[in-house]
């Protein structure tokens, strides 16, 4: 394979799908019951809280988009606010497992919708819906995102009809009596929420692949994070008025159950549950194998995934690298299991990737897309909170 560079081929457009795409796959379909088994009926405010420590996040990624638009943002970030070279490739090989791991927790979930639809195993769904997707993620970025978006769209439009679905339905006593606010459980559910939100970070990581990033990159990290938390808040508020709290709970499906309250063909929604998990699934790995790339290019020990195909314009091989360690995961451990490993590595990063802005600031205070020196301090300690309850509720 020749070595070559990635191409700038994607738009705003594109890039906020892709950005609400990967986090709307990446857990709300999932997730839920899994929040209500800690929240109960207040999980609602669990994503509230997630989208409270991730919104201070994503305006410093915003920033630091700007002032280093590469591939492997986070490991620019660290390296060029810190100074430390061999913590920076640390971080962007975190964030490769975050990717991968998280890839590896939607494509179980999406089998598992799909094993509702088709009598087949479910690792044999996994094995076949993983391969297809590492296959187009190889094809070509305009490609990739461009058929993202489209899944994107369909996934959406599900959780319209799922918010529909809930908000016609009587309500469950749970909801109409709900018993008095668990703030400990709430805690627990957001940091396992917070997993629910990860995909703005993933936009930075195709900078090199933007045309014009420094328009385009804070408006598709905002416009994304805004999009996705409305979406969730309204639709954790329909699952948990129409479903009683037990039967959401620990559900591997749980949005198909607020669908069924509907009367309306059960077939529907796991088949946009399924697009849902193909598309977050598809985002994951083409984010991770861009930060393959771009370790590459910073540290000689991963020189090899610095390629990019000449004509494809894609990195073949970290694709590969990074779907096959995805099949692996996928076929191997839970989804509860993967989405709070995901959600701790994801955390120390951002810790690191706040205190490296607030570094880069102080050095250079002008910067073409800027925040309050404010917002960084507070997303590092909210990020180191938020890490602090997820290890609590690991080791509860």
């Amino acid at each position: 394979m020749a070595g070559g560079g990635l191409q700038r081929r994607l738009g705003p457009a594109l890039l906020t799908a892709y950005g609400v795409g990967v986090m709307v796959g990446a857990g709300i379909y999932v997730l839920v019951g899994a929040m209500v088994a800690d929240a109960g009926v207040w999980a609602p405010l669990a994503f509230v809280a997630a989208g409270l420590i991730a919104a201070p996040t994503a305006l410093s990624y915003a920033e630091l988009s700007v002032r280093l638009p590469e591939a492997a943002g986070e490991v620019a970030y660290v390296e060029e606010g810190l100074g430390l070279h061999r913590l920076a490739v640390v971080v962007g090989l975190a964030i490769v497992l975050a990717g991968v791991i998280s890839a590896a927790a939607v494509l179980r979930g999406g089998a598992g919708y799909l094993g509702a639809l088709v009598p087949i195993e479910q690792r044999w769904l996994i094995l076949g819906l993983g391969v297809a997707l590492v296959v187009i993620a190889c094809v070509g970025v305009l490609e990739s995102i461009s058929f993202a978006a489209i899944l994107t769209l369909i996934e959406v439009v599900g959780l319209v009809l799922v918010i529909w679905a809930g908000f016609s339905a009587p309500p469950v006593p749970d909801y109409t009596a709900p018993l008095a606010v668990p703030w400990v459980g709430i805690a627990s559910a957001a940091a396992l929420a917070f997993f629910a939100f990860i995909g703005f970070e993933d936009i930075v990581n195709m900078a090199e692949e933007v045309r014009d990033p420094t328009r385009t990159m804070p408006r598709a990290i905002l416009a994304a994070l805004a999009i996705t938390t409305l979406l969730y808040l309204t639709v954790s508020t329909a699952a948990v008025r129409a479903v009683p709290q037990a039967a959401l709970a620990g559900s591997e499906r749980p949005l198909a159950l607020v669908w069924e309250t509907s009367g309306l063909s059960p077939l529907v929604l796991p088949a946009i549950a399924v697009a849902a998990a193909l598309n977050g699934v598809l985002a994951q790995v083409v984010m991770a194998a861009r930060v393959l790339f771009g370790l590459g290019g910073r540290a000689p020990a991963l020189a090899l995934f610095h390629n990019a195909h000449p004509r494809l314009g894609t990195p073949i091989l970290a694709t590969l690298l990074a779907g096959g360690a995805m099949l692996v995961a996928a076929l191997a451990l839970p989804v509860s299991a993967l989405a709070e490993a995901t959600s701790m590595v994801l955390l120390s990063v951002f810790v690191l990737v706040n205190v490296s802005l607030i570094f880069l600031k102080r050095r250079v205070p002008e910067a073409p897309f800027r925040v309050p020196m404010i917002v960084p301090l507070f997303a590092a300690l909210a990020s180191a909170v938020a890490l602090g309850f997820a290890v609590w509720g690991m080791l509860g």
